[in-house]
């Protein structure tokens, strides 16, 4: 099972200031419709080119539309280049929608 975080303890370390990338990998068309505030986009398809860019002296929170795609992202750079450090955001931006903010547009 790989390492996820609810949309509520996501916002809660949000809050208590935690240093947290948040690291969508949604298409661009996605992000510019809706995104988490601060967070970077890189593609899933882009991913395997990018994969430096990742910290990895941080947590950093994979996002997607409903968790699929970040857990795919969660499995690549964790077998691949061993990341420790992600979490997958467990239902995606449409939970966080639906659960913290709803003024994050639903599709």
């Amino acid at each position: 099972m790989l390492p996820d975080l609810t949309p509520e303890a996501l916002r809660a370390a949000q809050l208590a200031g935690e240093n947290i990338l948040l690291l969508d990998v949604r298409e661009p068309e996605e992000f510019a419709y809706c995104h988490l505030p601060g967070s970077v986009l890189i593609p899933l398809g882009e991913l395997p080119a990018r994969a430096a860019e990742v910290p990895t002296d941080h947590p950093v929170v994979l996002v997607c539309h409903h968790g699929v795609r970040s857990a795919q992202a969660l499995a690549y750079l964790a077998q691949r280049h061993g990341h420790q450090n992600l979490r997958n955001l467990r239902g995606g931006i449409h939970a966080w929608s639906l659960r913290v903010d709803p003024s994050v547009p639903v599709y």
